[in-house]
């Protein structure tokens, strides 16, 4: 972005703000089209539409200290998914992070329907964060003005998933109960796992608890079919609870009434038991379900893409594109 790069040259010092808005935009320029369409800051106090603006101010705690709890929905064919389960998350989670919010509910969800809007977007996904705010690099936020809440359109082509994937143990620690399930900022423990997964060959890993059982992927969950066809989910009190698994469980006892499946349940489930499973997949918002066909070099099942797990991304799938669950964008034609 800018020119210093070697060790003996000055480095620039940028007098006005006009300079470095310059800079910024240089930098977004050299990359079209925008890869993020609008932005909403409480701290501007509006929505930004011009990427170079994008940004957060560098004494806000969830920056330098992590104080601050986001949450996504999925954008498709011009309507949001599940907002209002997200946004309930996000206000929970805010809670247990003892975060502040600048605007009641109604307010939060109003604003993130309009930035969408104004984003001109109609595919990919929105996120949005709560923070304790700018204010000063203490570690407490007392000095903190007011909370802070900001939000930024991703857009993406997201396509369902019906390919299978390999997935390993991760040996980096999973987050204890309080965190775990709040979808607080603090992913340096998903990124690493991730990362571990990643280096062994695997799309993703999972995590499992002190007591042996699986608990959850770095930003997914984990679902099973067992070898009686019961569709189990290891239960939520030590991990987040996840909207699309949620919705999954909600939407599977469609199969129950079928004759595909036997039953869905939420459970501990222990290694050993998940791995004789005969269907397994990863369940998050942009995928919504992600067959796993091998875990730690074992093949699950018969190692193919299971037809049960496709039966449920198709339920899932359907409910995203025409489900009750759907607001949609008042766009400017």
């Amino acid at each position: 972005m800018g020119s210093y790069g070697q060790v003996d040259d000055p480095v620039p010092v940028y007098a006005s703000g006009a300079e470095v808005l310059q800079k910024l935009q240089e930098k977004w320029k050299s990359s079209p089209p925008p890869p993020y369409p609008a932005m909403y800051s409480s701290v501007f106090g509006g929505i930004v539409l011009d990427p170079a603006m994008m940004v957060l101010p560098i004494d806000d705690h969830m920056v330098h200290r992590g104080h601050g709890v986001f949450d996504t929905a999925m954008l498709l064919d011009g309507c949001l998914y599940e907002l209002d389960a997200h946004l309930d998350r996000f206000l929970r989670s805010a809670a247990k992070a003892k975060v502040g919010t600048p605007f009641p509910r109604d307010a939060l969800r109003r604003i993130l329907i309009q930035m969408t809007a104004a984003s001109g977007c109609r595919k990919g996904s929105i996120r949005y964060w709560l923070s304790s705010g700018p204010g000063d690099f203490l570690l407490s936020p007392a000095g903190c003005p007011s909370p802070a809440f900001y939000a930024v359109v991703i857009p993406d082509d997201y396509k369902q998933c019906r390919h299978g994937v390999r997935a390993v143990t991760t040996s980096v620690p999973m987050k204890p109960p309080l965190f775990a399930t709040m979808k607080n900022v603090n992913y340096l423990p998903n990124v690493l796992s991730i990362m571990d997964a990643e280096e062994r060959g695997a799309f993703a890993s999972v995590w499992v608890d002190g007591d042996g059982h699986v608990a959850e992927g770095p930003m997914v969950n984990v679902a099973f079919v067992t070898p009686e066809r019961e569709l189990v989910l290891p239960a939520f009190d030590k991990i987040l609870s996840g909207c699309t698994a949620k919705r999954m469980l909600a939407l599977a006892p469609r199969l129950v009434d079928a004759g595909v499946l036997t039953g869905v349940s939420t459970k501990n489930i222990t290694v050993e038991e998940a791995k004789r499973s005969v269907e397994m997949a990863f369940v998050g918002s942009g995928l919504p379900v992600l067959p796993i066909v091998e875990w730690d070099d074992q093949p699950i099942g018969d190692g193919k893409v299971g037809k049960l797990m496709l039966a449920l991304s198709d339920l899932l799938w359907e409910d995203m594109k025409s489900g009750p669950d759907r607001i949609p964008v008042p766009y400017k034609e």
